[in-house]
């Protein structure tokens, strides 16, 4: 019995006549009209039931089917929103990807902190769940990209003794309203609502949880209700399934989740899903990949189908093992089922996929190595292979483009070139990984040892190398892998598929003083009410002594002074404090340092201004100027590289400074310099059309349902209302300080560009006097190469190049000089050292005092006669090289380490040729004295 099972006797099911039951397959509690039932319903304790007879009166379209259901709650006084992006981090800090619909509306909203859009609302909000990724195209119902349809109730306890301290107040709907509302849509639609059953399955996630349905319809899980009533607790009475403890909160929502596609498919009662919502596409990729079916095999496909619901790799622990016993139940053998339908799986999850990145490029995310970026390419290099594996020959970005165009994207060329460039650079990972997986192979091989899992995850992580090409080369090389089912899944675990950051501590040790600082009041902050402003006049509140720390842990004892209203703007997004003093009749403090905690601002002093004193303030007004000039500048230039780049353009990070500042975008190629050009030039067109630079403070609903989350490219601030800053078209929130007027910035100048990771693009800008002083130093360089090369200033590239060329051409006549020494030094010319006989080849142990390039070059010289060769140079300290021909059993790696040794260093390398040295170069001609005997025992060896 569940901790739960009071909060499942639902009022709406006595009425109606339920009875409660436990399956005898999986032990679960569920609810149905029908008095003779014995199983829940769900696989894998019964089958799929509406394949070839739909569940439904009518068949629906994708588009047919979410109308349908936003329009029956709509009837039923819903308000329908609009869905939010698949990238949650554009207005969420704890997670990457929307898996829900509840995403939309948490933190802040489920709180209570602010009010809902709507309440009750319905919406259906695309989502995706890298967790499915290993069950698509095998379970005939997993899709990795879904559209959650669900609808929402926001309720507050009312026997609060201050209901006003959340957003909502009051119950609108609970448990029993809202499955009598999925009963009727059920019915509307035509199902046979005694064959519905409603499983118990109390709900936990990030933090909450409650009692919660699955809604089961011939086989299908069509829907969950989830009712999030209670928070973890550690004095919680409740212990749920995730083995914590959780108490009632003064809030309960309901959250539900209705599958689109699953409606959809259940309405036309096709083998799997995927014929229901990608027929066009499914049909092209059979067609394209040459799969045809006799009438017997296309029957054999389709009993298959309705049994494919056990392959679920959260339901069975041996996903091939549940395969044979298909086979079995269709009477074929395991081999030929598999012929039969992993190529039309490889299918499925390639439609599956397309529709993932249309979703995930449409709304801006760029490949890349971490967060989100990680996620994108690890389906689209997932998807490559399998394009390849099923011998698909359309180009990816075609495949991509059909479920981008069926979305509805308006950005289907910037996808389109993303996904050929991130094709491109897949192609030249795998030539480079190949090589390393081979080398893998053969190492384990040898120690007669499978090819650790780890290591075939890291394989993937840093070089993209998809496992069954591991199996293959594994294969090939005499070693054993073993990929797990859920292969990907643990990756996407791995890259934080669910949550993208940890909580971190408050900065500068403010948690120890909490408690005081949470009984002063908020700081009036004074800057936003005239930023150009630079004294004041204010009360010391508190003044909080601290002992030097960290970097100034030799240091005098520093002070954090909270005042009651204050000039100097604090440290945030990405712009430095300012600095300054506060005076009072008898003393003058520096403030070198300001932070906000808690609403509070403090100000870091060398001394105590003296509690309750009253102190004039005076910022570092220079200073001020042009960290606002080049806060506005950052929100130019961030505006102008999107009108530039694209609208997938998204700031990753920014720091604004006095002489310049950074900001990184994301992006999925180089800045050429024609594009840095072009950034420039809308920049400064928006600094000379000198507009105002505006503010305001609207409710976040608000401001979020006029422009969007493009608003919180600095960062997700909190509170219900949000400081808005308009720059032209350009409009963010932002809590930083600006000038007054775009022409205050004066100028922009872009200094450089730079890739700071994979996916991300850094620019670094000067603005207003510093970026004169910035162009006046590129001059100054160039007017002093032009007086070194004693040309004009115009003439320096032409200059500079003609020199570089003719340096080029020097250094290939240097090296053919050294390969025609090293020929002649091979052939006997010179000294050419002692030779050693080993029998089925001659050594020749030879001192050329040289750089390492032209030891070389005799090395492989001395190869090609088919000799081994032992080389030591004295020029840079003690230096050796040996090579060894192909069919020579010879270890230069060996050799090196040992003639290395006797110089007082180490060294080594791969058998046929390898490197190493010492410092001590007076012992480098004893060393290769003992070269034979060092070569005759390592050959007995």
């Amino acid at each position: 019995m569940s901790d739960l099972e009071e909060e499942y006797q639902l009022e709406y099911f006595h009425e109606e006549g339920f009875v409660r039951r436990e399956c005898p397959s999986c032990g679960d509690h569920f609810w149905t009209r029908d008095e003779d039932r014995d199983l829940c319903g769900e696989p894998p304790c019964a089958d799929y039931e509406f394949i070839g007879e739909p569940g439904f009166d009518d068949e629906y379209s994708l588009e047919e089917m979410r109308e349908a259901f936003l329009s029956f709650f709509e009837e039923h006084d819903h308000e329908r929103i609009d869905p939010y992006p698949v990238a949650a981090n554009r207005w969420r800090d704890d997670v990457l990807l929307t898996q829900a619909s509840i995403y939309d509306f948490q933190p802040l909203v489920t709180s209570g902190k602010t009010p809902p859009p709507a309440n009750p609302l319905t919406i259906s909000q695309p989502c995706i769940r890298m967790q499915d990724i290993d069950n698509v195209g095998k379970t005939g119902r997993h899709t990795m990209a879904f559209e959650m349809m669900a609808h929402h109730a926001f309720n507050a306890r009312e026997d609060l003794d201050d209901p006003g301290q959340y957003a909502y107040e009051g119950e609108v709907y609970w448990k029993s309203e809202t499955v009598r509302y999925c009963d009727e849509l059920l019915d509307s639609m035509g199902a046979d609502i005694e064959d519905v059953t409603y499983i118990e399955d109390p709900w936990v996630g990030g933090g909450n949880a409650g009692p919660a349905i699955e809604v089961i319809y011939r086989g299908l899980e069509l829907a969950t209700l989830v009712f999030m009533c209670m928070e973890q607790d550690p004095e919680g009475d409740y212990e749920l399934k995730d083995g914590n403890t959780y108490s009632y909160m003064d809030t309960y929502i309901v959250d539900t989740g209705y599958g689109l596609e699953r409606w959809t498919w259940m309405s036309q009662g096709t083998a799997t899903v995927y014929e229901a919502i990608y027929p066009d596409m499914i049909d092209f990729l059979k067609d394209n990949a040459g799969l045809e079916y006799t009438d017997e095999e296309a029957e054999v496909v389709n009993r298959a189908a309705r049994l494919s619901g056990q392959l679920d790799i959260d339901d069975v622990d041996d996903v091939e093992a549940a395969r044979d016993n298909i086979a079995d139940k269709l009477d074929v053998s395991t081999t030929e089922l598999r012929d039969l339908v992993e190529p039309l799986e490889d299918v499925y999850a390639i439609a599956d996929h397309c529709r993932t990145m249309a979703y995930m490029f449409g709304d801006g995310i760029v490949p890349s190595n971490v967060g989100t970026g990680y996620l994108a390419r690890m389906v689209l290099r997932r998807t490559k292979r399998l394009v390849d594996n099923v011998g698909v020959d359309a180009p990816l970005d075609e495949l991509v483009d059909m479920q981008a165009e069926r979305l509805g994207y308006e950005n289907r060329d910037t996808v389109r070139d993303v996904v050929r460039t991130e094709v491109e650079k897949y192609r030249e990972t795998l030539e480079r990984g190949g090589r390393q997986v081979e080398r893998l192979a053969s190492e384990y091989a040898e120690k007669n040892e499978p090819i650790p899992l780890e290591e075939v995850i890291e394989l993937y992580d840093s070089r993209g190398i998809q496992p069954d090409m591991v199996e293959e080369i594994a294969e090939e090389h005499g070693a054993d892998v073993e990929i797990p089912d859920d292969f990907y899944s643990l990756v996407a675990a791995r890259h934080g598929s669910e949550d993208a950051f940890e909580d971190e501590d408050e900065p500068g040790g403010h948690a120890a003083d909490a408690d005081r600082i949470a009984d002063l009041p908020d700081t009036e902050k004074l800057f936003y009410e005239d930023p150009e402003r630079t004294e004041f006049e204010a009360v010391v509140l508190d003044v909080i002594e601290r002992e030097p720390a960290g970097a100034d842990a030799d240091g005098d004892t520093v002070y954090d002074v909270a005042l009651d209203q204050t000039m100097f703007y604090p440290e945030g997004g990405g712009q430095p404090a300012d600095v300054g003093t506060l005076s009072t009749d008898d003393v003058t403090v520096e403030v070198t340092d300001v932070q906000e905690v808690d609403g509070v601002v403090l100000h870091r002093t060398d001394e105590d201004p003296g509690k309750g004193e009253f102190v004039r303030g005076q910022i570092d007004g220079t200073r001020r100027t042009r960290l606002m000039q080049h806060h506005t500048a950052t929100h130019v230039v961030g505006y102008a590289a999107r009108e530039v780049l694209g609208e997938h353009v998204r700031q990753a990070g920014a720091q604004k400074g006095t002489d310049s500042s950074r900001f990184d975008v994301t992006h999925y190629d180089r800045i050429s310099r024609e594009e840095v050009r072009r950034i420039e030039r809308v920049a400064n067109d928006i600094v000379t059309d000198n507009v105002p630079v505006k503010q305001e403070w609207p409710k976040r609903q608000d401001a979020e349902e006029e422009h969007g989350f493009d608003l919180y490219q600095g960062g997700i601030p909190p509170g219900e209302e949000l400081r808005l800053i308009h720059v032209a078209e350009d409009v963010q929130a932002c809590a930083g300080t600006h000038v007054t007027r775009t022409g205050d910035i004066g100028t922009i100048k872009i200094l450089s560009t730079e890739r700071v990771q994979d996916g991300v693009e850094r620019l670094v800008f000067a603005a207003g006097d510093a970026a004169i002083e910035a162009t006046q130093r590129t001059e100054d360089a160039l007017y002093d190469a032009a007086e070194t090369l004693d040309v004009s200033p115009q003439e320096v590239p032409e200059t500079a190049e003609r020199f570089f060329e003719e340096w080029k051409d020097r250094g290939k006549q240097i090296e053919d000089l050294k390969e025609q020494l090293a020929a002649v030094r091979a052939q006997g010319g010179g000294d050419d050292g002692e030779e050693v006989d080993l029998g089925e080849a001659t050594a020749v142990v030879q001192r050329v005092d040289a750089d390492m390039d032209e030891l070389r070059a005799t090395a492989n010289a001395l190869v090609e006669e088919g000799k081994v060769a032992v080389l030591g140079s004295g020029v840079d300290g003690a230096t050796f090289v040996v090579a060894v021909p192909d069919a020579v059993d010879l270890n230069a790696g060996a050799v090196v380490s040992e003639l290395a040794g006797k110089v007082g260093g180490g060294g080594g390398g791969p058998p046929d040729f390898a490197q190493g040295g010492g410092p001590d170069a007076e012992k480098l001609d004893d060393a290769l004295a003992a070269a034979p005997d060092v070569l005759r025992q390592l050959r007995e060896a």
